[in-house]
């Protein structure tokens, strides 16, 4: 049976029972596989993208690049996907824009960020940060612009990690009263921030689990009990498949064959039966046929 529910409806009702983990993921079977093994969202990353196309996470990828790559995950899935949407590629008005197509493209809800460009990943030093009232005209702008009063609009605050905690949760505070549905906030450097965030913001919180940060990687069962709603996985499978496709790269310059790296692959069959295959030759003889 169809899902009658709105992208958004379902992302919020999702986090609404229990924690919400939302691995990213990179490419369309990927949110295909997540979906299989029981995940209920999704979510594209700026990063992974980036990456994808051989760039760094630094704010040049465009948001045509950004709204054609999450089609093709809503095409492929029918779980709800979370958008990175950067800074929201411009001012306020250029945020009533992505908003627009983001949900044209099936999204279910975006995070905007406030640092200037060029932005830089969330974990790494020498970010700068706009004048919170600029993110809070952007937030305005996004929850003025959703057709669904269901997509959800998280605001991101990287001040942690430029100015301190205590400016990431005043900073918070202004976004959730400028409407964010709910807040994201990176780079936390130890538990006890995670548990006052939440005593001190109302609203559901995003945690970032990404490898190789400032953050400690906590679990799904702790980030629970200390108020979070949200756990992300940005890049988890996409450095798992990066590593093993490296190593699979070096055994192949190295021994001449890949025969000792074959029981490590998915399948020809697994592969088919993933992209549905058979269901496309039925349906091209169904039609040929009548």
């Amino acid at each position: 049976m169809t899902d009658s529910r709105s992208p958004g409806r379902r992302l919020r009702d999702a986090w609404s029972t229990e924690l919400l983990a939302i691995p990213g993921v990179f490419h369309p079977l990927v949110a295909k596989m997540a979906e299989r093994l029981g995940f209920r969202a999704v979510y594209l990353s700026g990063g992974a993208l980036s990456a994808s196309l051989g760039i760094p996470d630094i704010g040049i990828v465009t948001l045509t690049e950004f709204v054609q790559a999450a089609q093709s995950i809503t095409l492929a899935t029918s779980l709800p996907l979370l958008c990175d949407a950067d800074t929201g590629f411009g001012e306020a008005l250029s945020v009533e824009r992505t908003v627009r197509l983001m949900e044209t493209a099936g999204v279910a809800g975006i995070h905007l960020e406030d640092q200037e460009l060029p932005k830089r990943c969330g974990h790494l030093s020498g970010k700068s940060l706009v004048d919170a009232s600029e993110m809070v005209a952007k937030i305005r702008a996004a929850t003025a612009a959703k057709h669904d009063p269901d997509f959800v609009i998280i605001a991101r605050t990287d001040a942690r990690g430029v100015i301190g905690f205590d400016e990431a949760l005043r900073r918070a505070k202004l976004y959730v009263e400028a409407g964010a549905d709910a807040i994201f906030p990176e780079a936390l450097e130890n538990e006890a921030e995670f548990a006052e965030f939440a005593k001190q913001v109302p609203v559901p919180l995003l945690a970032n689990m990404t490898e190789f940060g400032k953050s400690p990687l906590l679990d799904q069962t702790t980030l629970a009990k200390l108020g979070f709603r949200m756990a992300l996985y940005p890049l988890t499978a996409y450095r798992a498949a990066l590593l093993a496709a490296r190593d699979t790269l070096v055994h192949l310059k190295e021994h001449g064959t890949q025969k000792e790296r074959v029981s490590q692959m998915l399948t020809r069959a697994e592969l088919y039966e993933l992209l549905g295959y058979t269901d496309y030759e039925a349906r091209d003889r169904q039609f040929f046929t009548g």
